[in-house]
């Protein structure tokens, strides 16, 4: 299965467009990500994140509090810029390929997401006449995760000259800053620093070091050159930079291709990253490049096969759902040793932090289409478990684990504790995922090795902060929910449902398992006992959820409905977001939301409110949010299906779709948005199909929005692969392949059985 759909955009030399198309055209394998920057390079005046990148790569950097409180975090983590292989630069006759800077051009960017690679094609004439089209292909390999290709093909049209390529390989390059936005770094420091390079014949190799981290990075690049005449090629190192000159005689009609192999390792997983991405090239060239991008196509094939979803009637709605779920895979980690950055690998915003998001946006999309990836993520999760542990002894706590709000490794990298630290509700999220990833999956395994702990010890946290009220009611008191612009709360509703939720399955899947050897095993590594998992079930039977009789909704915390409403009305546009224009305590003193926060956990916990409280509650977020936060129009559109609200539904979800295509909070030059990107498939899957997966099985809910003909779409449970289509008649369920699925619509059970085809009326 595959489609021949294409991004496809003109190319100009706009400042703003250039930066956005560095994000849109950029190309990441869940290891490597390479920005979509010119080859050329741009002119000094313009602004640039020429940034190349490694899942997981890190320095660690001072981060100064103001005062030095207890155990304040004072050192923060930062994702590195680990070089630039992507640089190479065109002459001929003495004129310099630069279309950014001078004479005549016209081209085009691609993305083609069924093969997996970007392509930039450009006719240009020069200063003095000379036309040329030049077309670059670029890949990020998927199977051979260290391998990144530039495939430069350059054809003269109108005269016979020599061409000089110069191939450029730089160790130290520094990372992107803008110290007016606190999403982004505040300074433009190199932080790895050469411990060898060279040429070994043609191929240049390099290895650097960060000072604090101690992470290595190894690089090693080498070309194959495509000519219809002879050419020479000399090495050179000049200024800290390996640069290969390649020269080729070329005539009028003629074609010369360059293909650049470049390889990356990094001593977080491997011991000699050197060796291992020297390795990695000469075995990659050794093989033809069409070989590679069969490899790359096929790949890209089965992934479609697991997840491509389709949506008639609207075309443009269909093509940003499927960069956005391409996008998502570009970002999943191959192993455990990273989770996925805010930003995936597309760009430097948030420093290249892990929060929340990955669990509770990201991990549904892969829990559904390639448990094998979502198993990846949560494994990373558990493997920074003991630093969890750690964090929640800094902030006072006697037992239990604490996530970080963000982080690379495991350590908390928020400077600001009371929209970061104190965000408990990231350990209700990481629970969440580990609970929806068993009952989709069945992986006993998994929950035995890993995923019990986790949620064992994210449950002892909340027994540990909570307290009980003088009306015996289970309250989490001084925290942060989702809301960035509502910090340090009594009773958020969301934490105190997510936590009700973690503390609830903690203790009844730890109970349907206390026989295996493997769970006594780990309650006797815990020392836990039976009457701490009885005290986890009267704290989620006893968690108090705020309820409003007067207006009959679910408040967001205990004194949310006491302040005055921010008036959004006469706010300036340019004022948005709230959070570059006002002072935190002034948004704090308001009824002003930046994002779903109790909308969200309606549709989480569904159980926990009838319906009219969930919708007079919708109504009223619906009045006061901002959407100032990427992950806030998904919500609102799976939250509106789930109440009925068609309409609503199809608008929140069309702005989310189309994002980071249409630039929409025109921030997507820092790097995409990637947890938007899960809700988004989420919005249709959870939302629009009303998938839903819970202790009693799978259930489906569909409605068809108007404006959209018909969606299908593939997906995963308990080793079955199904599809789902939905049109204006029919619900149709096919089971692809594996057992009988056994489901729910509308509360009735159904099976698949040996037709394995089941038809219902819409």
């Amino acid at each position: 299965m595959q489609t021949d759909k294409r991004l496809v955009r003109k190319e100009n030399y706009d400042k703003k467009e250039l930066n956005l198309f560095e994000t849109l055209f950029g190309n990441s394998n869940g290891y490597i990500g390479i920005r979509g920057t010119l080859e050329e390079s741009v002119p000094e005046d313009f602004p640039t994140m020429r940034g190349q990148y490694l899942a997981g790569s890190y320095e660690i950097i001072p981060m100064k509090q103001a005062e030095s409180l207890c155990n304040l975090v004072e050192k923060k983590q930062t994702m590195l810029n680990i070089g630039d292989t992507q640089t190479i630069k065109l002459t001929i006759n003495g004129e310099e390929f630069a279309p950014a800077k001078g004479g005549a051009s016209s081209g085009e960017r691609v993305l083609d997401t069924s093969e997996g690679y970007t392509q930039r094609s450009v006719l240009w004439k020069s200063p003095s006449g000379r036309q040329i089209k030049v077309r670059i292909r670029r890949m990020a390999h998927f199977m051979i995760k260290e391998l990144f290709t530039i495939e430069y093909e350059v054809e003269a049209l109108d005269f016979s000259s020599e061409a000089v390529f110069d191939s450029w390989h730089v160790a130290e390059t520094p990372n992107y800053s803008d110290p007016d936005d606190p999403r982004l770094a505040d300074e433009s420091p190199c932080y790895l620093s050469v411990t060898k390079q060279g040429f070994s014949g043609y191929t240049s190799y390099s290895e650097a070091q960060t000072l604090a981290s101690k992470v290595r990075i190894a690089i090693a690049t080498d070309h194959i050159v495509c000519a219809p005449s002879d050419y020479d090629t000399m090495v050179r190192e000049e200024g800290g930079a390996l640069i290969t000159r390649i020269r080729v005689p070329i005539k009028q009609g003629e074609k010369i291709t360059i293909i650049k192999y470049c390889a990356f390792s990094d001593s977080i997983r491997e011991a000699d990253p050197l060796k291992k991405a020297m390795q990695v090239l000469a075995d990659a060239m050794k093989r033809p490049l069409t070989g590679l991008y069969d490899d790359q196509k096929n790949y890209l094939s089965e992934f479609a096969a697991r997840s491509l979803m389709e949506i008639g009637g609207d075309d443009e709605l269909e093509d940003a759902v499927r960069f956005n779920m391409y996008q998502l895979l570009c970002a999943a980690p191959h192993d455990a040793y990273s989770g996925i950055a805010a930003k995936g690998l597309s760009g430097e915003g948030y420093e290249g932090h892990f929060f929340w998001d990955t669990e509770m946006y990201v991990v549904p999309f892969f829990t559904l289409t390639d448990p094998h990836l979502a198993r990846n993520i949560l494994a990373f999760r558990y493997s920074t478990l003991d630093k969890a542990r750690e964090n929640a002894v800094l902030v006072g706590h006697k037992k239990g684990a604490l996530y970080p709000w963000r982080t690379i490794t495991g350590v908390e990298c928020s400077g600001y504790f009371p929209s970061g630290t104190a965000a408990y509700h990231i350990n209700g999220a990481i629970s969440y995922a580990v609970i929806q990833y068993f009952f989709a999956t069945g992986d006993e395994g998994f929950l035995k090795e890993m995923g019990l702990e986790i949620l064992i010890e994210t449950a002892r946290l909340w027994l540990d902060v909570g307290v009980y009220d003088r009306q015996g009611r289970f309250c989490i008191q001084e925290v942060t929910g989702p809301d960035e612009y509502t910090c340090m709360v009594n009773n958020n509703y969301y934490t105190n449902a997510s936590a009700r939720y973690n503390l609830l399955y903690a203790a009844k899947l730890y109970e349907q398992m206390s026989a295996d050897p493997k769970v006594a095993k780990l309650a006797k590594k815990l020392s836990l006992s039976d009457t701490e998992i009885e005290e986890m079930k009267r704290a989620a039977e006893l968690m108090y959820l705020p309820y409003d009789e007067k207006t009959g909704i679910n408040p967001q915390d205990d004194s949310f409905l006491d302040k005055p409403v921010w008036d959004l009305a006469s706010t300036p546009k340019e004022d948005f977001p709230l959070l570059l224009h006002y002072h935190p305590l002034h948004l704090y003193r308001y009824q002003v939301c930046k994002q779903a926060d109790t909308v969200l956990a309606h549709f989480l916990f569904p159980d926990l409110a009838n319906k009219e409280t969930m919708e007079k509650s919708f109504r009223y977020y619906e009045k006061i949010t901002t959407h100032d936060s990427s992950l806030s129009t998904c919500v609102f559109s799976m939250t509106a299906s789930m109440l009925g609200l068609h309409n609503e539904a199809l608008s929140y979800f069309g702005d989310s779709a189309k994002l980071d295509l249409c630039n929409r909070h025109e921030n997507t030059k820092d790097g995409v948005h990637t947890a938007n990107m899960g809700g988004c498939y989420m919005a249709i899957v959870n939302g629009f199909a009303g998938v839903r997966i819970t202790e009693e099985g799978l259930g489906i809910d569909p409605f068809l929005p108007e404006g959209i003909t018909r969606y299908s779409f593939p997906f995963t449970y308990r080793g079955s692969d199904l599809k789902l289509s939905v049109d204006r008649d029919n619900v149709e369920l096919e089971l692809i392949s594996g057992d009988e699925a056994e489901f729910m619509f509308r509360n009735n059970k159904e099976c698949v059985g040996k037709e394995k085809k089941w038809t219902h009326r819409l």
